[in-house]
């Protein structure tokens, strides 16, 4: 019964996302495409903004030029760089202080997934200024329109700049939860290689198989459309073409643009798709250990594509034949397992851990009731799992 019900609620999702104001972010893509972004902002007769961002980002003085821009312009900006990765609700209420103190009348995120998703739990304060973070926590709570939101991605992994989902992190309970809503998708995102050129090749290497899971955990999944299909197929095969080369030649210009497209085409997909137990479990991994979301779902991947055996043996075939691996005469399990160990191998190749280390037995159980009440019934996933699975799951990524 648990199964029927988990699939009549996907069921139901589905034919009402086909009803949802879905918004697609207007797109600055190109070398130096940062550069108009102070223009538009003024088009948009907005004077003062909020820029949410982190430590890591102002320390190597990457936002120099654009607030630069910012100044010609004449706009003024007051600067949140507090965000640590797996954003809290305390960086939240902070930045949403700022924002209100100074009368801000836009949000600009400028930074990986983190700062996009501090920005966009700002801009859910803003739409609902009497509700907290945590009772917008889930599917739809927001429902309001929030301020204009530019998103300025500075890896090419989290897709957030596409999203309606904002990851946040409660450090008093350890839990990670989302909070999804259409009016979360930023309405500008700008997509600029030169912003990524210098990314260390460990966030390079972490941050790109994130964007492969969220194609594949899409691709895989049950609530795809023909919209969301083509998304994943481009974007699973511009990171087999382009990710090693973003990562072993970071000044490769047209492979860190690829990447960048690739991660937003993710993230359309995802966002109206959904992903899997994946994410399920680098979320807790992420609020119980400070694991970054995007190294625990490089790591947890091959294994649940694994645990789902025959159930994902055809789309898996599918993307095999897609980035050109295995041979004709192979079977549709063969052609799955050659993709499976075509992600170990890239894995391997940028250094990514198999096992995820310091993971404590006796916090596994909380884990799993955690991640089994984010996946179930919501995730339309191809094989449905119970709480036993989960802890064998937990077991193999372990160190």
């Amino acid at each position: 019964m648990y199964k029927v019900y988990c699939r009549a609620f996907q069921g139901v999702m589905k034919t009402a996302s086909s009803f949802m104001p879905w918004r697609e972010p207007d797109l600055l893509e190109g070398e130096n495409s940062l550069k108009e972004l102070p223009k538009l902002i003024k088009r948009n007769k907005i004077e003062s903004v909020l820029i949410v961002t982190d430590q890591g980002i102002m320390s190597i003085g990457l936002m120099e030029s654009f607030l630069n821009d910012m100044r010609q312009e004449g706009i003024n900006y007051f600067i949140y760089d507090k965000t640590v990765p797996n954003p809290t609700i305390d960086n939240i209420e902070e930045a949403f202080q700022m924002y209100t103190a100074n009368k801000c009348q836009g949000i600009v995120a400028f930074g990986g997934g983190s700062p996009i998703d501090c920005a966009k739990g700002v801009g859910a304060r803003a739409a609902k200024p009497n509700k907290s973070i945590p009772q917008m926590k889930g599917i739809f709570k927001v429902l309001k329109k929030m301020p204009p939101l530019f998103a300025i991605p500075t890896t090419a992994g989290t897709g957030s700049e596409a999203t309606l989902a904002a990851v946040v992190s409660n450090s008093k309970t350890h839990e990670k939860y989302a909070i999804m809503d259409t009016s979360l998708i930023p309405h500008y995102a700008v997509l600029d290689p030169l912003l990524i050129v210098n990314l260390p090749k460990h966030i390079t290497a972490a941050t790109g198989i994130d964007a492969l899971t969220h194609a594949v955990e899409a691709y895989i999944g049950r609530s795809n459309t023909k919209e969301t299909t083509k998304y994943c197929l481009d974007a699973v095969k511009l990171i087999f073409e382009n990710l090693y080369e973003s990562y072993s030649n970071g000044t490769n210009i047209q492979a860190r643009s690829n990447m960048q497209k690739a991660a937003y085409l993710a993230g359309m997909a995802f966002t109206r798709a959904y992903v899997g137990y994946v994410h399920a479990i680098a979320h807790t991994l992420g609020g119980f250990y400070s694991v970054p979301h995007g190294l625990a779902n490089a790591i947890i991947l091959p294994y649940v594509l694994e645990y789902y055996g025959e159930s994902v043996h055809k789309p898996l075939a599918e993307l095999a034949e897609l980035i050109g691996i295995g041979v004709p005469a192979d079977t549709t399990q063969e052609k799955a397992v050659k993709f499976i160990e075509e992600i170990k191998k890239l894995n391997l190749k940028m250094e990514i851990p198999k096992k995820v280390n310091g993971i404590v037995d006796s916090d596994i159980p909380l884990m799993v009731e955690r991640a089994i009440k984010e996946a179930n019934p919501l995730y339309p996933v191809p094989r449905i799992l119970n709480k036993k699975d989960l802890v064998n799951l937990y077991q193999l990524i372990k160190e």
